[in-house]
């Protein structure tokens, strides 16, 4: 194992449910609350926290709206957030021999 590949292994993503977001963002780029909460088996308060943290780093934009009276919460990649995840897989690739 190289400790040099170790430790570009972004922290902000390395956990389960904000990489499972992150792998489904980067298929889907984007994706409404409901739809990650059921793909991810996640309950609103988990997936909330993990959005938030995802946000606050930058790699996930969060819109709110309303659709016939109901609130709407989309989630999409941004741009730092694609790169961050093509590096993170290109860290853990590295560690694993896949360089």
């Amino acid at each position: 194992m190289s400790l040099e590949q170790l430790g570009k292994i972004d922290e902000v993503i390395h956990g389960r449910m904000r990489l499972g977001i992150m792998v489904y963002l980067a298929d889907a780029e984007a994706a409404d609350f409901t739809e990650l909460k059921t793909v991810l088996e996640a309950t609103q308060g988990n997936l909330s926290v993990h959005l938030k943290k995802l946000e606050e780093a930058g790699y996930v934009a969060i819109a709110k709206s309303f659709v016939n009276n109901k609130p709407l919460t989309r989630v999409s990649i941004t741009p730092a957030g694609r790169t961050a995840f093509a590096t993170y897989l290109d860290a853990l690739g590295a560690l694993i021999g896949r360089s």
